[in-house]
């Protein structure tokens, strides 16, 4: 465990370095805005994913349990897959926006 760290630590250090260097003689600033609207996008986009997985999943559980309740538990589940995707757009918008 403590050579995994201190390997972690180092490569840290390494890979950090382009970070002291010398700005080129332009003075230009380095825009990182579009990457991390990608990088934002993504994660929101996979945890979307996930989150609509586990709601489908749970809503077919529950109205194969109770078959009775199905139209109730098919209202939450639309009503909860609209919110869930709301995050993705308004990722989508919020890094458009940014960038």
């Amino acid at each position: 465990m403590t050579r995994k760290m201190i390997f972690l630590a180092v490569a840290f250090l390494l890979l950090a370095s382009p970070i002291f260097a010398q700005t080129p003689a332009g003075g230009g600033v380095l825009d990182l805005k579009l990457p991390f609207a990608y990088l934002a996008m993504g994660i929101a986009a996979g945890l979307c994913g996930l989150g609509q997985g586990k709601a489908v999943a749970s809503a077919a559980e529950a109205m194969a349990r109770n078959p009775g309740a199905s139209g109730g538990i098919r209202f939450a589940l639309i009503l909860g897959l609209a919110l869930i995707e709301s995050l993705a757009l308004y990722t989508l918008f919020i890094s458009k926006i940014v960038t």
